[in-house]
């Protein structure tokens, strides 16, 4: 189901549009993210990708943000530019989607959340499993360290972007 709105800020004829694909690990992230991007012909930013290539452990934050940072500037780019841009980060912070949000905006680019949060901690755990990706592995307590301190986008925070869509 997805919630449309015209907001201020983005025009239905702006090109650029910048999706953000919030979830926990497991959720589907790069599954939808996958989908937009062929969709939307749009660049997708994944910190995980660039950092297995760079030979950077996904659990090293202090690199991670430094990556974020770079996806982002080219990002704000690529908006600039008129390029859809996904952003595959997660999102667990509402600060975070505020920012990522207005940045856009400031651009002309319109702004979708597209929100997965509709799987169980054993479901999440048994996907994370399956694709056996980080090392270490991520364990039950990662993920129930993880849901505490996600914040759920309200009912206030959904309504300030352009599109949302629930999966």
């Amino acid at each position: 189901k997805e919630e449309t709105r015209e907001r201020g800020g983005a025009s239905s004829a702006t090109k650029s549009r910048l999706f953000l694909v919030c979830g926990l690990p497991g959720s589907g992230k790069t599954t939808q993210a996958k989908v937009l991007e062929q969709q939307h012909k749009a660049v997708r930013l994944s910190p995980d990708e660039w950092m297995q290539a760079l030979g950077i452990g996904l659990y090293n934050e202090s690199q991670r943000d430094l990556v974020e940072r770079l996806q982002w500037d080219m990002g704000k780019r690529l908006l600039d530019l008129g390029v859809p841009v996904i952003v595959e980060w997660g999102t667990w912070a509402r600060s975070e989607r505020d920012k990522l949000r207005e940045d856009a905006r400031a651009l002309g680019a319109s702004v979708e959340l597209h929100y997965l949060n509709s799987a169980s901690l054993d479901v999440l755990l048994s996907r994370v499993t399956l694709r056996a990706a980080e090392q270490p592995p991520i364990q039950r307590a990662d993920l129930e360290r993880w849901s505490a301190m996600f914040e759920e986008p309200t009912p206030e925070e959904k309504a300030l972007f352009d599109v949302v869509v629930p999966i």
